[in-house]
């Protein structure tokens, strides 16, 4: 059975001790319904052809965003400092020219009882949080790794499909490309009616920009293919068709919110019906992706902390 263990907290929604019982909810909401589509759609996976599988998942991943949507709608506000939480964005696609751009580095509204200030445009003082401290881990990790590769400004996540063929990914942008695209953020979420006037630009960050809709949907077309192949029914393919796919979803986001989600829950429910285990995620899992790349994110540490028992062959063939 999958439970709350296979999705731990991620930092990035540790902001406030006061709200840290709410989120740690979240995991047991997502485990309840991994284990509804674990049980439902593994009653006939194996009798079903692959392009009957991957209509089932592609079905699976717009139940999940709907619930997810739901989740945020009825949610009492977002975490921490920032814009009001918008649910329509957990259900809005990601369209081409206005991708998806999340900040890695110093996040100051993330820091407990942070204020404004207008000099630096970003939130200063306050107490540190786990969001904070992993931002400021991920941010530099991205610097070191850009360095690594003389990659100046820009750097672009080069991610090799199954069949060998490369695409672009996300792109890591810091120095002028990074207040660039800051300035294209405000200036897009101002359109939106948000209030802007604090909206964090200053600092040394990196910004991650999802890739071009062409890319992200033959990642998406290809994760599913793994995951529905004949190959990943025997239990020596199954987990490298689980982590290969695992990078590709978190790579080919399709909402502008909720991928967490929208990966996750489909990556444990799937995989727990290819190994027989329910596996457990990283907390990180998104930003280790994102940040070291295919090669170095595809294999992660949890990935053999598998629970102890199989899944009941009962609930995994229908019988």
């Amino acid at each position: 059975m999958i439970t709350a263990d296979s999705f731990p907290t991620p930092h990035l929604a540790l902001r406030d001790p006061a709200q840290e019982q709410r989120v740690r909810q979240f995991a047991q909401q997502q485990a309840k319904f991994a284990e509804a589509i674990r049980v439902r759609v593994g009653a006939d996976w194996r009798e079903l052809s692959q392009p009957q599988r991957i209509e089932t998942l592609r079905r699976t991943r717009r139940i999940i965003t709907e619930w997810r949507y739901g989740l945020a709608a009825a949610a009492p506000g977002r975490l921490g400092a920032g814009n009001p939480l918008d649910p329509e964005r957990f259900r809005t696609r990601i369209r081409d020219g206005q991708p998806r751009i999340d900040r890695l580095g110093y996040s100051g509204r993330l820091r407990l009882g942070a204020q404004w200030d207008e000099a630096t445009r970003t939130y200063v003082g306050g107490e540190t949080t786990p969001a904070h401290e992993i931002m400021l881990r991920y941010g530099q990790a991205a610097h070191e790794r850009m360095d690594a590769a003389g990659a100046g400004d820009v750097l672009v996540n080069q991610v090799t499909l199954p069949n060998g063929r490369t695409l672009d990914g996300t792109r890591l942008m810091r120095g002028e490309q990074a207040q660039r695209i800051a300035a294209e953020l405000v200036a897009r979420c101002a359109a939106r009616g948000r209030d802007v006037s604090r909206m964090e630009t200053g600092g040394d960050p990196v910004y991650l920009v999802t890739a071009d809709e062409h890319a992200r949907a033959l990642m998406v077309n290809h994760a599913l293919a793994l995951l529905a192949a004949d190959r990943s029914l025997d239990p020596d393919h199954a987990l490298p068709a689980v982590q290969a796919a695992c990078y590709l979803l978190t790579e080919g986001p399709e909402m502008y919110k909720g991928a967490d989600a929208s990966t996750r829950v489909p990556v444990v429910a799937i995989g727990a019906i290819l190994t027989g285990r329910a596996l457990i995620l990283e907390q990180d899992m998104d930003l280790r992706c994102l940040v070291y790349g295919q090669s170095a994110a595809t294999v992660m540490p949890a990935d053999l902390k598998l629970a102890s028992s199989r899944m009941p062959r009962r609930d995994a063939d229908g019988a």
